[in-house]
């Protein structure tokens, strides 16, 4: 099962990054995000392939036009944060409340449920699993949080499902869809998204894919813009991660889609039998 989205958000929302921590920064840059939401419409459009979309609600006020064009065009909206902040610097309220905002923003402007949503930075961790709840109470449905591994933003070493699975917690059931690891001499990584996608030669993301029994795909905008600009004062490790491999992805992703076949969240959710789906008790 190979699933693709997007998560939808400007060029110049960097994590961890000074020049690009909050909103006051991110007004001081120009929008770049059509030319990449642009040209994944073209490949999805060329490859008649279903993909869901993880928005953030401050890009949903600034460009509601971008998120009604995902719901006229049949893709699923989903929830991606509304101020792209990593949930482990949050109290349990901030994150409520910026989950609230979110998802209000996005139905006011589809008229349709948000069932879904992503932590920025994949950053639901062992020490604020009190999140899951809180999705619950906001009525989401389905997540894909967990990066299954250690990693900048913290990871979720001890989750032990590299699949779609079940997260039980004392309000109810919460179904999982985990970044997918890749296990090579006996190190962890993953391939399927950002500046993994970008950075590896696509013979090896087509052999790790074929090898996969389930791929969860996490792109962006920016990652089809190769003309954005670079943020200044970005460390070297930090800068190589945003900006390699920028000029091939849009070719990468092309023949990702020619190889495989790939569904969106929703049509995946019906697919699985979620009886014999593994359960994880937080």
């Amino acid at each position: 099962m190979n699933i693709l989205t997007f998560d939808v958000e400007d060029w110049f929302h960097i994590l961890d990054n000074d020049s690009t921590r909050t909103e006051y920064e991110w007004n001081r840059y120009e929008s770049r995000i059509m030319p990449g939401i642009e040209r994944i419409f073209r490949i999805l459009k060329e490859h008649n392939t279903r993909a869901t979309f993880f928005c953030l609600g401050w890009i949903a006020r600034k460009h509601p036009e971008i998120v009604k064009k995902i719901d006229n065009e049949g893709y699923e909206i989903a929830c991606h944060s509304s101020m792209h902040q990593l949930v482990y610097q949050q109290t349990p309220d901030e994150f409520r409340y910026d989950l609230k905002e979110s998802i209000s923003i996005l139905e006011d402007i589809t008229g349709k449920k948000v069932r879904s949503y992503r932590a920025p930075g994949f950053s639901i961790t062992e020490k604020c699993k009190w999140a899951f709840e809180i999705l619950l109470e906001a009525g989401i449905e389905n997540d894909s949080s967990v990066f299954p591994a250690e990693r900048i933003h913290g990871g979720f070493p001890s989750y032990k499902a590299n699949h779609p699975s079940l997260i039980k917690i004392n309000n109810g059931t919460l179904r999982e869809f985990p970044v997918n690891i890749k296990q090579v001499m006996g190190k962890k990584f993953v391939f399927s998204g950002g500046g993994y996608f970008r950075l590896f030669p696509y013979s090896f993301i087509k052999s790790w894919t074929a090898e996969s029994n389930y791929v969860m795909s996490y792109l962006h905008p920016r990652d089809f813009d190769y003309e954005q600009p670079v943020i200044k004062n970005l460390p070297v490790t930090r800068k190589f991660r945003s900006y390699v491999g920028l000029k091939h992805s849009e070719r990468k992703l092309s023949r990702w889609l020619d190889d495989f076949m790939f569904t969106d969240l929703q049509t995946a959710i019906k697919d699985i039998n979620w009886s014999n789906i593994q359960v994880i008790s937080l």
